[in-house]
């Protein structure tokens, strides 16, 4: 499994606004692997990811949250470091429009951080991953929430590239080192397909296609599909 350190670990964060920040995930990646940081922003619309995210970092009072569209940020010109988003970019209609506010509110020289899953170029238990992320898309968008099928590879790229930052450096994260038949992860995973196949009610096809999945997850396996994390800084 690759070291944090490794990646981002050539720079101090200082102010950082990770956007779409749900419950604060990435935000654990950053604090493993940053050099230091002086204030972490998350924002999402979600109110209700505010909760988790405050019980995550109580511990931590230069960790905050914040309700905010990303489209339409409440914050000044240039005003952070360092600016993120993982694995979220699928989860908005308009992709670019959430990249191009990142860029408004980032300092020249200030770096953004782009991670995101992607749906080629996997190994069949990582393909695993992408289906049910994919079937899980579709269930959302049955209950009229805003979730897309991930990217591929090089689509990723290309908006990341099409940014023009300086110094730009892409990464791409794979891990299957573990047992994909892990009875751990497996029985995880059941619970979150019984969830979804609940939500699916009055859908039967997506329904039916959540059980195919399971039978696949348990045939072929499961890990986490490859990923994309892509590095820059801002020009000017």
């Amino acid at each position: 499994m690759t070291n944090p350190q490794d990646l981002i670990g050539h720079f101090s964060g200082g102010r950082v606004l990770d956007v779409a920040t749900g419950s604060g995930a990435f935000i654990h990646f950053l604090l493993e692997g940053l050099k230091g940081y002086t204030e972490i922003i998350g924002i999402d619309t979600s109110e209700r990811a505010a909760a988790p995210f405050a019980e995550a970092f109580k511990d931590n009072p230069r960790i905050r949250f914040e309700p905010m569209d990303a489209t339409l940020m409440q914050f000044p010109d240039a005003s952070f470091d360092t600016v993120c988003i993982s694995n979220s970019l699928h989860h908005f209609d308009h992709p670019e429009a959430v990249l191009s506010e990142m860029l408004r509110v980032l300092r020249p020289g200030g770096h953004f951080i782009l991670s995101e899953m992607y749906r080629d170029r996997q190994t069949e238990t990582q393909m695993t991953h992408v289906l049910l992320h994919h079937w899980w898309a579709a269930v959302d968008r049955a209950c009229g929430i805003v979730h897309h099928d991930t990217y591929s590879r090089e689509q990723l790229v290309g908006m990341f590239t099409g940014l023009g930052l300086e110094n730009p450096v892409v990464h791409h994260l794979s891990d299957t080192e573990d047992d994909p038949k892990q009875p751990e992860n497996l029985t995880g995973l059941e619970s979150v397909i019984d969830r979804y196949i609940q939500r699916a009610e009055g859908h039967p096809d997506l329904q039916a296609r959540g059980e195919v999945l399971r039978q696949r997850m348990h045939h072929i396996g499961f890990h986490g599909a490859a990923s994309l994390l892509a590095i820059g800084t801002k020009t000017g």
